[in-house]
């Protein structure tokens, strides 16, 4: 014997019945969220805003307005050309000479005189040559044909132990005889610079020549007083 059914509802109702009207209940409630927003709102609380973020397309970039056409380039003038001027007639030589034509003579000409060259300038004398240097000869007593004795020793200085050297300044003359006799450099001692003096005004020297002819000149004579 067939048992009752344990789920159908109550009432007398069917179970088809049911699932029908929560279907539509479904559909209404889904289109009423729809309308109302509280189906963006839920999904704006479940979806993530990142997510969202991917979704809104970001604004389109701004375009830069196109550049002006550039200015087209001047046109260049055309150029006149000037008119060419009409040819000129030419005339033609004609060898028959007219009748009654008067015949020239020719006279010949004289020939140019010839042209002379432009005598030079003379040249400037030449400047004297300077004069050449004056030889000059000194006066010597070192002549051995001249036998000047030396000056003596003074006894006195020898005992004394006076020695030294005296440079005599000496003028001598044309004829080699000396004129003036000076004390360059001392002995130290009066007695041997006055026996020098003494000595060389008896000499006689060579005299001194300029450009072989005798002048009158000073020279130097140096004696020596040495004990032996």
């Amino acid at each position: 014997m067939p048992q009752p059914d344990r789920f159908a509802p109550a009432g007398g109702v069917s179970r088809n019945a049911v699932i029908v009207g929560s279907v539509v209940l479904l559909h209404v409630a889904g289109l009423w969220a729809l309308q109302s927003g509280l189906l963006r709102k839920a999904a704006e609380v479940i979806v993530p805003a990142e997510l969202l973020s991917e979704f809104i397309a970001p604004p389109a970039p701004k375009l830069a307005p196109p550049a002006p056409p550039a200015p087209p380039p001047p046109k260049a003038a055309p150029k006149v050309q000037a008119p060419r001027p009409a040819p000129m007639p030419v005339a033609i030589a004609d060898p028959t000479p007219a009748p009654n034509a008067p015949v020239g003579v020719t006279t010949p000409q004289p020939p140019a005189p010839p042209i002379e060259a432009p005598v030079a300038p003379p040249a400037p004398p030449a400047p004297p040559a300077p004069p050449a240097p004056a030889r000059i000869e000194m006066p010597s007593s070192d002549a051995a044909y001249l036998n000047n004795p030396k000056p003596s020793y003074p006894a006195i200085s020898k005992r004394m132990g006076e020695q030294g050297k005296v440079v005599l300044r000496v003028l001598i003359g044309t004829d080699g005889l000396p004129q003036k006799v000076e004390i360059s450099q001392s002995s130290g001692y009066d007695r041997l610079d006055r026996q020098a003096q003494d000595a060389v005004m008896r000499w006689r020297f060579v005299p001194g020549k300029r450009n072989g002819v005798p002048e009158t000149m000073w020279n130097l004579v140096p004696i020596n007083f040495v004990l032996e």
